[in-house]
């Protein structure tokens, strides 16, 4: 983004920023750093079960992931802040810190299950709902501010392509699926 670029956003929005309440920015800021550190603690890219996997040669390069999530939670958490200032009342804005915080919540299911479970098949129904979960959210922002929708819009995107990619890696992996099926049939026997 040039400086003119930025200069104009502020300059078209100022009555904007001078009006909003900051304190609406607090939970959402606060629930996506929990989402960012949960999630983070969850994540073993270094595991050599993980290293062992087959991955499709379009899939980013690993120190692509980092900036990408601390973008996008930190375009959620301003969206979320702009969408809390526009919701006309209490329990509007109940509701969308509450999906917010389903949203959040499956986002960090997600990497628990893929890489501390290595459970490809479960974190790709994971990810399934965390889209549907995105969507919502872009859409109930998109009711009350354009440019908290277009500040989602990226959040949405990227777990499109995640979905994708997880799919793909269960696909390159068949035996990942089997071998959870194996432990569960020994288990119940």
């Amino acid at each position: 983004m040039t400086d003119q670029t930025f200069t104009n956003i502020i300059a078209n929005h100022r009555e904007d920023l001078m009006t909003a309440d900051w304190k609406r920015f607090i939970i959402p800021s606060a629930v996506c750093a929990g989402a960012a550190t949960l999630g983070a603690l969850g994540t073993k890219v270094d595991s050599a079960w993980y290293a062992n996997l087959k991955k499709p040669a379009w899939q980013p390069p690993g120190k692509v992931f980092g900036p990408a999530w601390t973008t996008l939670y930190s375009l959620t958490a301003f969206a979320s802040g702009r969408a809390l200032n526009r919701l006309s009342n209490s329990r509007d804005r109940r509701a969308y810190l509450g999906e917010l915080g389903v949203n959040m919540a499956v986002n960090v299911a997600w990497s628990w299950l893929f890489f501390s479970a290595r459970r490809p098949d479960a974190s790709l129904l994971a990810s399934a709902v965390l889209e549907a979960s995105t969507l919502r959210l872009l859409k109930r922002a998109a009711t009350v501010d354009r440019v908290s929708a277009v500040a989602l819009a990226p959040y949405a995107a990227w777990v499109g392509f995640a979905t994708v990619l997880n799919a793909e890696i269960l696909r390159l992996n068949p035996d990942e699926t089997s071998r959870f099926l194996a432990l569960t049939q020994t288990k119940s026997a």
